[in-house]
């Protein structure tokens, strides 16, 4: 009997490696470059079928291993290949209230994909493309949400901050039965989903509708509520709610204390990004917010927020894009498509390089950055080489504006007004990682606020392991 199961998977397996893995149709980069739309179109539904076909239904499925909110994906591609879109879309939603997003920004080559058998003599199946396509395909075709049957606990959690974490705290919560309210600073939810990735990776009304849904679960959003200010972590716990889960993220910038640094010209990526995101300068007049635009950008960091911010630059009508990173390609911790895209893009990528000090003009503007060469050693503590300096191979580069995307740091606000919560040295909120709690009773926390900068995902997992740990603290209750 085993050798027979084997045998069918074998046979599954070379005709599957023979199916050759579907490319989406996008944009072409000379077209691209001049508008803020999304990128990839998206599959058809026979590219989807096609592609959904290429999964063997491992029965030891590593895929969903390797997904942070454990989407079950075998059982949604099989239904996709049944060409039962809507019933896969919701197959996701089980575990996954945002798979619009998630289908769309996840690393999935570092995740779901990475472990797929496919991949050990091919290409692995395109489970990001699929999950995309299924929360489209359902969001174009369904007016109406299914939004599942809940019996009240008559408890309340308040959820602070509206980002992925925050939203998965929210949706998973709601379907057991509590009563959630989440508090967003900003005048619009999302969190980085809306300030931090730019429109042509992620278009904001995917965000807005992914987040109707989790409203449509009864979720109560509460917009403009800086906690810490309007209200206490405290607070909020001698009022209305039994726990609170703190999902605020990293969204402060992170400078790099250079000469020169407070120029006129040099950005933040946080502002750079919120600026042509959240506050739509790109439209600029027909939206209020303005935007240096134009002359030669230079972007220093190697990740994600790094491509965005010289995309964004491209499109913002940039003469010349220059992306300055201290390691070399191999390191950048940047997904590869967006690598790939900011090359189709014209962008020049200038590796083993480090900026120094910045030279500004007589109008305190800034005009040039002195970089450094560097070189790669031994191997550090995030397993990269480490960069170290060439030591007199100082040169510079003409510039008109400058984008640091180095990272981000925590917001202190909340970590100042919560006695007797534990912060590490950084900053960020310590937690037991197999639970999200934090030193506070009934207070969890999870994402970037824990972690420091990471993907969309790692957060959506840390508000999983939250979810399930807050309802069965308040089920003992």
């Amino acid at each position: 009997m085993v050798r027979r199961n084997r045998k069918v998977v074998v046979k599954d397996f070379k005709v599957a490696e023979k199916i050759p893995r579907q490319k989406m149709s996008e944009q072409k980069p000379h077209e691209r470059i001049k508008n803020f739309l999304e990128v990839p179109f998206g599959y058809t539904e026979e590219q989807a079928v096609k592609e959904a076909s290429r999964c063997i239904q491992c029965k030891n499925p590593l895929c969903v291993q390797g997904c942070p909110v454990r989407v079950q994906i075998p059982e949604f591609i099989k239904l996709v290949t049944e060409r039962k879109f809507i019933e896969a879309a919701r197959k996701i939603k089980e575990t996954n209230s945002l798979p619009a997003v998630c289908g769309r920004v996840c690393p999935q080559e570092d995740q779901c994909e990475k472990v797929c058998i496919l991949g050990k003599k091919g290409d692995p199946v395109a489970i990001g493309t699929l999950e995309r396509f299924v929360a489209d395909y359902e969001r174009e075709h369904i007016e109406v949400q299914n939004v599942p049957e809940v019996k009240e606990t008559g408890k309340s959690v308040a959820v602070v901050g509206s980002g992925p974490a925050g939203l998965t705290v929210a949706g998973d919560l709601a379907k057991i039965g509590y009563n959630v309210t989440i508090f967003e600073a900003l005048h619009k939810p999302g969190g980085v989903l809306v300030y931090g990735i730019p429109e042509f990776r992620l278009p904001k009304d995917i965000v807005s509708s992914e987040i109707k849904y989790v409203e449509s679960l009864g979720v109560k959003l509460a917009t403009n509520a800086v906690i810490g200010k309007t209200d206490t972590i405290d607070d909020l716990l001698n009022g209305n709610f039994n726990a609170v889960f703190i999902g605020t993220g990293a969204g402060a910038p992170k400078f790099m204390n250079l000469p020169g640094e407070n120029c006129v010209g040099i950005y933040s990526a946080n502002e750079y990004l919120t600026r042509a995101n959240l506050m739509k300068a790109y439209k600029f007049p027909e939206y209020g917010t303005p935007i240096a635009r134009g002359g030669t950008v230079a972007v220093v960091g190697g990740g994600n927020v790094a491509m965005d911010s010289a995309r964004t630059a491209v499109r913002l009508g940039a003469d010349k894009v220059i992306i300055l990173y201290r390691r070399s390609k191999e390191e950048m911790p940047a997904r590869i498509e967006e690598i790939h895209h900011a090359e189709q893009e014209g962008i020049e990528f200038h590796f083993l390089v480090n900026p120094v000090r910045f030279i500004c003009g007589d109008s305190g503007k800034v005009k040039e950055v002195e970089c450094i060469k560097m070189k790669l050693g031994e191997l550090d503590d995030s397993g990269r080489r480490r960069p170290m300096i060439i030591e007199n191979s100082e040169f510079r580069v003409k510039i008109d504006t400058f984008i640091i995307a180095i990272g981000n740091d925590p917001n202190p606000l909340i970590q100042k007004t919560t006695p007797g919560l534990k912060v590490n040295k950084w900053g960020n909120i310590v937690t037991s990682s197999d639970t999200g709690k934090t030193s506070r009773e009934r207070v969890f926390a999870g994402g970037d606020i824990v972690t420091g900068s990471a993907t969309v995902i790692e957060a959506m997992g840390a508000g999983k392991i939250a979810a399930a740990s807050i309802h069965e603290y308040l089920s003992n209750l």
